[in-house]
This record gives structure tokens, C-alpha cells and sequence, in this order.
């Protein structure tokens, strides 16, 4: 399905066209199915995956920003992981295992001394070199302990600022969106990027890290960057 007939169709269906939606459904179920095979060895059956991902991918068409020149299935994607991922850690009585916690530990432990002795944050590789495992064992490790960021979070960690990313979203005040949609657009597309998968599709730094095939620190210091611009054109 070409770009702006997509576009066309999400507009549609924001609107309560009900056959737009279920023409949009239908053109994005092969990657709703692929994204649910990823998840294949989680206890679910394909088919539930599937459904559930379907409802991520609902959730995307509603809240997609025509505004911005993204790619639907790039907004999408995370969207319906992130429905998934979700309904997992509520159906699971699994904890995370202790040899997980135990290699995240080593690992946030490596980037300190790798960080001190190369002069730099280490890339995942080095540490994976470091510790003489697999670069997608310390992904995974960092991943189950590393907390998932919420639109709840402040938006500075400075104390009695108590204001919310959300607060921009949810605000019914016309001037506030103009204002934050103008912030946004002054944004390079890689920042806005950032931005979508962080507080939109409420990803960690190490899956928007892996998304855009750059590390994490640089996603961190890229985050903060962006925020501190936020702040100053809000």
C-alpha cells in the first residue's frame, strides 16, 4: 500500500470510518505477523500473539500523528511489540532468573571500568567482549532489569518539577499542542524518532538503541539533549 493512500486511510478511520480501518488492518496483518513470531517461545499460542498485536496495531491507526512525516509501520512496529510485550509481563509469573540478573549486574559493572579505561561509554560489543559472552546475551540482560520509560515520567529530574510529558498530550488546550508540535518539527527526523518510540511507544533506551542501530548511550545523551531543547522552546 503506497505512503499516501496509508495516510489517506488513517485519516479515515481517525475519523470513525470503520472500513478504512478493517482495509487497514488487513494490509498491515503480515506484520503484525511477523513481529508476533518473535515472540514465539513466550508460552502463547502464534494465533493469541497475533491478536494481541492486532490490538497494538489499533492502538497505532488511532494514535498515529499525521502531522509528522514518519512511516506508519516505523510508528507501528513498536506499537504492536509493545502491546505484546505488555500482555506478557501481566500473563507471566516469571520472574526474572537470578543468572540474568547476575550477568546484568557484570555488565553495568563492565561499562564502569571499560568507561574509565577507554575514556568513553563502551559500545555493547566491548562489553560482551569484556565479559566473554554474546552481544545479544547483554542486550537481553540489560533489557529485563532496565525499567520501561513511561509518558508518566518527568520530564526533568530536577526537584518540585513535577510536569509530565503526558501533561503535553493529553491538555486540551489547542496553544499547548500548536506549541509542542511546533517544538517537535524543530527536531532532525532521527531526534523525532527518538522521541515517538521513547514516550509514544514507551520503549528502553537499548530496544530504541537496537531500532536505530546506534548505542545506548548514544540514545541516552541524545534524549537528554532533545529534552533539555524541549524545556527551552516550551
Amino acid at each position: 500500500m503506497e505512503m499516501d493512500q496509508t495516510r489517506h486511510l488513517i485519516s479515515q478511520s481517525q475519523q470513525g470510518d470503520l472500513t478504512a480501518r478493517n482495509e487497514l488492518v488487513e494490509a498491515n496483518l503480515a506484520l503484525v505477523r511477523s513481529v508476533a513470531r518473535r515472540f514465539l517461545d513466550r508460552g502463547l499460542e502464534y494465533e493469541d500473539l497475533v491478536q494481541i498485536g492486532a490490538l497494538g496495531l489499533l492502538k497505532a491507526i488511532q494514535d498515529f500523528n499525521l502531522d509528522f512525516e514518519v512511516r506508519f509501520s516505523t510508528y507501528a512496529v513498536p506499537k504492536i511489540m509493545g502491546e505484546i510485550k505488555q500482555h506478557l509481563r501481566r500473563a507471566s509469573t516469571l520472574q526474572v532468573s537470578r543468572s540474568m540478573k547476575r550477568l546484568a549486574s557484570e555488565a553495568i559493572t563492565a561499562k564502569d571500568h571499560l568507561g574509565q579505561t577507554l575514556g568513553r561509554t563502551p559500545t555493547i560489543s566491548e562489553i560482551a567482549a569484556h565479559l566473554a559472552v554474546d552481544r545479544e546475551e547483554v542486550v537481553t540482560a540489560l533489557d529485563a532489569v532496565a525499567p520501561v520509560y513511561s509518558l508518566q515520567a518527568p520530564l526533568s529530574g530536577s526537584e518540585g518539577d513535577s510536569t509530565e510529558f503526558q501533561d503535553f498530550l493529553v491538555s486540551t488546550a489547542d496553544q499547548e499542542h500548536f506549541l509542542l508540535k511546533r517544538a517537535l518539527e524543530k527536531l532532525e527526523p532521527q531526534e523525532q524518532q527518538v522521541i515517538l518510540l521513547r514516550y509514544f511507544a514507551e520503549r528502553s533506551q537499548i530496544e530504541v538503541a537496537q531500532i536505530l542501530g546506534i548505542s545506548q548511550a548514544q540514545i541516552s545523551r541524545m534524549e537528554a539533549r532533545i529534552i533539555r531543547q524541549l524545556r527551552h522552546d516550551l
